[in-house]
């Protein structure tokens, strides 16, 4: 009598051959895939300029729109005991250098002493009234906290400096990136200097640029 023969063992591994086939060009295929993204898909780094705020209206403003200047961002306050001295000094500041290269951007804040309860609309109304400022007052904001605006915390997280009080200033490249920081207590002599380094390279690129 002739032996048995079965073909189940020959059809079971071409069958298992088949799936580690499909299942190797699974893999292969999503690994050219992710390749694929990272290579034209990269998250765009974000900078200053990236971000949108809220005017004292509410409005959406987007920040785009003083990339190309240098900026000196600052979280303001109406009652507190650097009011007086900081929103003359920030306006003499810019009206010197700007508005062609240069801006100060006043985000108003309440989170130090509670020395900002007014609404956006008054605290925009305080400022130009009494100090008579030109440059942008925005919405008011938080800085700290899970709360807090992203472009502040961007300013935070670049510089490694949070503020402690009122009146910290970031100074922003025309680039979007903080190139220092002044605390509320500092002169704003000291500030001048490089805003003008700041101006100077500005001017320079557009002269090469020509």
């Amino acid at each position: 009598m002739e032996p048995l023969t079965t073909s189940y063992p020959l059809k079971y591994s071409v069958h298992r051959a088949r799936i580690v086939v499909v299942f190797l060009s699974m893999v292969l295929c999503t690994t050219i895939l992710c390749l694929l993204q990272l290579r034209f898909f990269k998250p765009k780094i974000k900078d200053f300029y990236s971000f949108e705020v809220k005017d004292s209206r509410g409005r959406i403003i987007s920040l785009e729109k003083y990339r190309g200047k240098a900026t000196l961002v600052v979280n303001v306050a109406s009652y507190c005991q650097y009011t007086d001295k900081n929103y003359i000094a920030l306006q003499d500041l810019h009206r010197e250098f700007g508005p062609s290269h240069f801006t100060v951007l006043a985000f108003p804040c309440n989170q130090f002493g509670e020395s900002e309860p007014s609404s956006s609309q008054e605290i925009e109304s305080f400022a130009k009234g009494n100090y008579g400022v030109t440059f942008p007052v925005f919405h008011k904001i938080k800085i700290l906290g899970s709360e807090a605006d992203p472009a502040f915390k961007f300013l935070i997280d670049s510089s490694k400096k949070e503020p402690r009080w009122n009146f910290w200033k970031y100074l922003v490249s025309p680039e979007g990136k903080v190139v220092k920081f002044w605390r509320p207590e500092e002169p704003i002599e000291s500030i001048k200097p490089e805003v003008t380094a700041l101006i100077r390279q500005i001017i320079m690129k557009k002269r090469e640029d020509l």
